[in-house]
């Protein structure tokens, strides 16, 4: 990727963000990754101090979004928050402004589908909103994250499936597998503390693990790490 990407291409992400930077060194540095910096800009800084800043800053942009015109409890707003800025769906998000035609990236993770790749997706799009924020305060980002996010909290909100156990069991019959089934792995402390780790399985398949005070809690967390990895399907039964 050339530097002019920093100066001729970024106002096209500005115009899929609806928000013209006046200090556009900040969006910039939110696209430039560390393998970048490595091979050819050591004396510029790549994106991971704004990925830091920007994780703090859509979290609470999501949180307003949430909060909006609902009545949800405290601990629904917790985890419906929390699968909006899950990397599937900020990796999905960041596709709809095709942000890795924007990124700039080493030659290695170039040729390594970096452009493709999830978790550099999801970082780059909380770099974003950190600066965002940095630019223009928490009411450009709150601005931005109404045109960008609102479709997907609207669908979050009016699903509410926070049964990731009968999520995934809808998700494997509908892709014609097997029921998923759940078994211990491990366990570990004493009785009245005791931890469980446990996998979920289709079709022979561990999908994901999860650990718990008790078995039907680590079924849960194992379920829902199981979602994460399908979220295109994800997407469309509103669980993100």
């Amino acid at each position: 990727m050339s530097v002019s990407v920093e100066h001729e291409d970024l106002p096209v992400l500005e115009g899929y963000l609806g928000h013209t930077f006046s200090d556009r060194s900040l969006l910039a540095n939110a696209l430039r990754h560390r393998s970048f910096v490595n091979e050819r800009t050591p004396n510029l800084p790549d994106n991971e101090r704004l990925e830091f800043l920007g994780d703090a800053v859509l979290q609470l942009a999501v949180t307003h979004l949430l909060m909006e015109g609902s009545d949800l409890s405290e601990g629904t707003l917790s985890l419906l928050r929390s699968q909006i800025v899950s990397e599937a769906m900020l990796s999905k998000l960041a596709q709809q402004i095709e942000l890795g035609r924007f990124l700039m990236l080493g030659r290695g993770e170039e040729l390594s589908g970096g452009r493709h790749k999830p978790s550099l997706l999801a970082d780059a799009y909380e770099a974003v909103f950190a600066a965002l924020y940095r630019d223009g305060g928490f009411g450009i980002v709150l601005r931005v994250a109404k045109r960008l996010l609102a479709e997907e909290v609207q669908r979050v909100t009016a699903h509410r499936s926070l049964d990731f156990k009968s999520a995934l069991q809808e998700l494997v019959q509908a892709q014609k597998r097997s029921r998923p089934r759940y078994e211990v792995i491990c366990s570990e402390g004493p009785d009245h503390e005791r931890i469980f780790e446990v996998a979920v399985l289709v079709d022979d398949e561990e999908l994901g693990r999860g650990r718990g005070r008790s078995k039907r809690e680590a079924e849960h967390q194992a379920a829902q790490s199981a979602l994460q990895l399908l979220p295109d399907r994800i997407v469309s039964l509103g669980i993100h």
